[in-house]
């Protein structure tokens, strides 16, 4: 196959690193011209070689100190192999360690401008891009702040925010999303749905076996710096997790009921943006949950009630109105939701300005963990969905937490009650 059909070649790299005792040896080893090694070697890779096509999503999977970091690092020119060779057929852009490329003296809106430059992007085109960079990152005054006074969270917003306008052929993600909060995480997984759907290559690292599903069409899995399998990602996932399973020789203290609720209840409680399309004639104008004592919360007990609330106006006189909702976990996943049409209730009419609100209710039957909304208000009157027109969608509209209850554990990501007799 040509190089025109791939976008990475790795072959047989390898990268060993010198493991000094004390600073003294490394100035030691520096002039010692005898041979005597005063160093032990590591060896970070041992000869990888495999490649990606051009639009595939490739997930990296293994345990820390696997190698994932160090690869992505080679593949993005920031670390050079001990050897064997790298080849990239177009621009690489990529999101490692949180900072990098980044001047911490320079401010938010300094950085991006720099950052353009070393892509090779023209000032007059980024200053056309710097609005859609500005609003994506959503980090307000602080654009014009020098970035070593960002969070973590900041500085992952306007990282990805950044790279992701960098016009990349091949985009590069390791774990920086980790330190984001909720709303942007699920911004960033629908973002990169967008570019994998405009055909640009992706190499992806995460610990979640279920974003490396989600995105990724294809995985490789290393372990001790050795390439020890490729294939789909629904193959690799399973090989690395029994391989996770058969290593575990200790277990995990998870954090106390009321630990988790305290830091879930302290955490800013921030609307997603999310992504907006459709006509437009009839639009939503609020959405919010609401728990048992009728406030809105962003917190849920597993088996607590809960409720939607979707507020809707129209510009024009309608009938046949049909809202909807799915929820998905951080990573993307669909989950569960319904719509009014398919419920069979009764469909919403609208004159022009007026407003209506709709009230889906649900148990939580969700493991403990982060979660979005999304919604949509359409006209349909076929049961396939045939005739349908979408007024409004919104990916990602809101967010919420679940917390577990100590005394019902769920081990799997949705919980349907059960009957057994015996």
């Amino acid at each position: 196959m040509s190089s025109n059909h791939f976008a990475i070649r790795v072959d047989q790299i390898n990268k060993v690193y010198k493991m000094y005792h004390s600073p003294s040896d490394r100035l030691i080893d520096f002039f010692n011209k005898s041979g005597n090694k005063r160093f032990e070697t590591f060896h970070a890779l041992q000869s990888v070689t495999f490649s990606v096509k051009k639009g595939d999503t490739v997930g990296i999977v293994g345990k820390n100190g696997s190698g994932k970091s160090t690869l992505l690092q080679i593949i993005a020119g920031t670390v050079t192999p001990t050897s064997g060779t790298i080849e990239t057929f177009g621009k690489v852009v990529a999101l490692l360690e949180l900072g990098s490329g980044f001047n911490p003296d320079f401010t938010g809106r300094e950085n991006v401008y720099l950052n353009a430059a070393m892509y090779g992007i023209s000032r007059e085109t980024i200053e056309k891009k710097f609005e859609e960079i500005e609003m994506f990152a959503d980090i307000g005054e602080h654009i014009d702040q020098p970035v070593k006074t960002y969070s973590s969270g900041m500085f992952a917003r306007l990282a990805f925010s950044v790279a992701i306008n960098m016009e990349p052929d091949i985009l590069i993600v390791d774990e920086i999303l980790a330190v984001g909060d909720v709303s942007f995480q699920a911004k960033c997984v629908s973002k990169m749905r967008q570019l994998k759907d405009q055909g640009i290559t992706l190499l992806f690292v995460s610990h979640s076996v279920d974003s490396i599903k989600s995105m990724c069409n294809s995985a490789i899995l290393l372990k001790n710096g050795k390439l020890i399998e490729e294939g789909t990602a629904e193959k690799i996932t399973n090989r690395y997790l029994a391989m996770v399973r058969e290593e575990m020789n200790e277990s995990f203290d998870e954090k106390k009921n009321n630990e988790y609720e305290e830091e879930v209840e302290n955490q800013s409680a921030v609307e997603l943006d999310g992504f907006k399309y459709g006509t437009g004639e009839v639009r939503f104008t609020d959405i919010c949950m609401i728990n048992n004592n009728n406030e809105q919360s962003r917190v849920y007990e597993f088996g607590e009630q809960a409720t939607l609330m979707c507020e809707v106006c129209s510009d024009i006189s309608i009938d046949n109105i049909n809202l909807s909702f799915l929820i998905r976990d951080i990573t993307g996943i669909d989950l569960f939701g319904t719509t009014m049409f398919d419920e069979k209730a009764p469909l919403v009419s609208l004159k022009p300005k007026e407003k209506k609100k709709v009230f889906f209710s649900f148990p939580i039957q969700l493991r403990q963990g982060s979660y979005s909304i999304s919604v949509a208000v359409n006209r349909v009157t076929s049961a396939d969905y045939s005739d349908v027109y979408l007024y409004e969608q919104i990916d990602g509209a809101t967010a919420f937490e679940v917390f577990r209850k100590l005394d019902r554990p769920v081990h799997y990501k949705v919980h349907y009650p059960i009957e057994i007799k015996v």
